[in-house]
């Protein structure tokens, strides 16, 4: 049996093999790759355009209005009235996204 497998493995490998990892790494490309860049793009995007007066979510949760724009950094004022400073990256794309989706009641 072990023989067998060896035989096999030490064979090389032909055009077959070779045509399936290539497939494989084309489908990986587009099913893994390409998304994760489209979405860190748009995220990016998506921070560079806030401004003073946005509503924005963190990724931890903290739900609040810029206060202050920074360069790396937001001044974020929560419902309390106090004022917390995150990192530009703590803001959450999809979160954000929730908040100017319309509420339809039936």
């Amino acid at each position: 049996m072990i023989n067998t497998v060896l035989l096999q493995a030490g064979g090389g490998l032909g055009l077959p093999q070779l045509l399936m990892f290539g497939a494989i790494a084309v489908v990986f490309y587009f099913f893994m790759i390409r998304p994760q860049m489209k979405k860190q793009k748009d995220q990016k995007k998506y921070v560079d355009e806030l401004k003073k007066g946005d509503k924005i979510v963190t990724t931890a949760g903290i739900h609040g209005k810029i206060y202050e724009v920074a360069d790396t950094t937001f001044l974020v004022e929560t419902e309390g009235g106090g004022r917390i400073r995150f990192d530009k990256s703590a803001v959450s794309l999809d979160a954000s996204k929730a908040l100017n989706t319309p509420v339809v009641t039936k």
